[in-house]
């Protein structure tokens, strides 16, 4: 009874999502297919992140502003 429940809470923390995406300086050269990145540039208006998702060999990334909550993200202070 001690593993089964000790089982479900390692797995609570394991399935929990992220609270807070962090926000990159630059886009980054590799990114894994479907795999999302935030990033900060000049190409969205104000107060909006490129969102670019990763994509399989042989088709180009999906880029698109999106308008993210304060709470939700956070500011990387390296750039990949």
């Amino acid at each position: 009874m001690r593993i089964l429940a000790s089982v479900v809470v390692v797995s609570c923390f394991v399935a929990l999502p992220c609270s807070a995406q962090t926000i990159l300086k630059s886009e980054p050269l590799m990114l894994a297919p479907y795999e999302v990145a935030f990033v900060k540039d000049l190409s969205c208006p104000s107060g909006k992140v490129l969102k670019v998702t990763g994509a399989i060999r042989g088709l180009h990334r999906r880029k698109a502003c999106v308008t993210l909550a304060d709470e939700q993200a956070s500011l990387a202070t390296a750039t990949p």
